[in-house]
């Protein structure tokens, strides 16, 4: 009669690798340092831009003082510096005659603004 072979098949351990540390990719949000507010002599401070739309040229501004139409106005920040007259005023897409304190307008522009630009009654 024939042996019959029989196969020894040993089971190797896998060891495994070390963990490794996992590095965090989370990116951490640096607070924005409050700009200091330049006090211009014979000007009042009255908003800051927010937003700027390019395609149409205009500003949001939100309001620290009144505003109205006809009012001369000063838009200076740090590469911008004009004045111009309030010709168009609008609260929530309507056009009014004046806003007060605390009102985020859209203000036609007769120059690009920036964001963080001050805006000055003159």
């Amino acid at each position: 009669m024939a042996k019959k072979t029989v196969k020894k098949t040993s089971k190797v351990k896998k060891t495994k690798a070390p963990a490794k540390k996992k590095i965090s990719t989370k990116k951490v949000a640096k607070k924005k340092a409050a700009r200091p507010v330049i006090a211009q002599p014979g000007l009042q401070i009255v908003g800051e831009v927010t937003h700027y739309f390019p395609h149409v040229s205009a500003g949001v501004v939100k309001l620290s003082g009144g505003l109205k139409l006809g009012d001369m106005i000063r838009i200076k920040g740090h590469t911008t510096d004009f004045k111009q007259t309030v010709d168009s005023l609008q609260i929530n897409h309507v056009i009014v005659n004046e806003a007060k304190r605390g009102d985020e307008i859209g203000l036609k522009a007769k120059d690009r603004v920036r964001i963080g630009d001050l805006v000055y009654k003159l």
